[in-house]
């Protein structure tokens, strides 16, 4: 149940760059990455699911023209590890998550865990006002939605101040979440402009964050941020497109998540 209230057709082997007239979404794909560009004339939304579902399941049920994966989740108990809203609504809160609320380690660092990074979607003075900022950050005006998860990227790359990573007193790495140092497939949002920007990292081109960062700094992105990544990264478009992070085939399904980020035909 959607708690708010078809593939693609062939291997890919080329650049490509797709406009889309009825939404004015666009997309490229090269080098094993997809660009997706949504104008400020598309409204975002984010919903969440009960249990588990996939991304194209969750695609299918809305009716949306694009779905993308979005906060973190614990596959263990199916509750959420990011706050979530939409329509001014609180849908999924970690406090919650009782594997959260019982780890000694996330407790004492809840300060950092709960004001990780969120995208976020407020109405200030009649005016839809997207932003990439930490959870606990004030804002104007009136909230319309948020899908948290993490790491900030831009303008400033906030690991340990997120809780992604831990070192000792020597400098050195004692403990990391999401594969932030290693080579993975990404789901990467910023903003540029009025315009919003997506990365679809694929495993054909996977990436540690220092280089997901690296990548929206190349397309000049003013703020940016990660969602979910792994095998968790997923986008449908229309029916014509269908990615996973295991690679892009007509038979593969993804793995089944949480929250997602969704554009609606007008």
């Amino acid at each position: 149940m959607i708690k708010k209230f078809l593939v693609l057709l062939g291997v890919i082997v080329f650049s490509m760059s797709v406009v889309s007239a009825s939404t004015g979404i666009t997309y490229d794909f090269k080098d094993g990455i997809y660009h997706i560009i949504i104008p400020p004339s598309e409204k975002i939304e984010f919903v969440s699911t009960e249990k588990l579902t996939t991304n194209a399941d969750v695609h299918k049920m809305t009716g949306a023209v694009l779905t993308v994966n979005a906060g973190f989740f614990d596959p263990k108990n199916q509750k959420t590890i990011s706050f979530v809203y939409n329509d001014g609504l609180l849908l999924e809160s970690p406090i919650e998550n009782e594997n959260l609320v019982f780890n000694e380690t996330i407790m004492e660092n809840w300060d950092k865990v709960g004001n990780r990074t969120e995208f976020r979607i407020t109405q200030q003075d009649g005016k839809i006002v997207y932003d990439i900022v930490p959870h606990n950050e004030r804002y104007n005006g009136k909230l319309i939605a948020s899908a948290q998860a993490g790491p900030m990227l831009l303008p400033d790359l906030r690991l340990e101040e997120e809780f992604f990573i831990v070192k000792n007193e020597e400098g050195r790495v004692t403990r990391e979440s999401a594969s932030v140092l290693h080579k993975t497939a990404r789901t990467l949002i910023g903003l540029k402009g009025k315009n919003v920007h997506i990365f679809i990292v694929t495993t054909e081109h996977p990436m540690t964050i220092f280089e997901a960062r690296e990548l929206c700094e190349a397309y000049g992105l003013e703020k940016a941020m990660a969602f979910d990544g792994g095998s968790s990264t997923s986008v449908d478009f229309k029916n014509e497109l269908h990615v996973t992070s295991v690679g892009i085939k007509t038979d593969d399904t993804g793995r089944r998540l949480k929250s997602f980020l969704i554009v609606k035909e007008k």
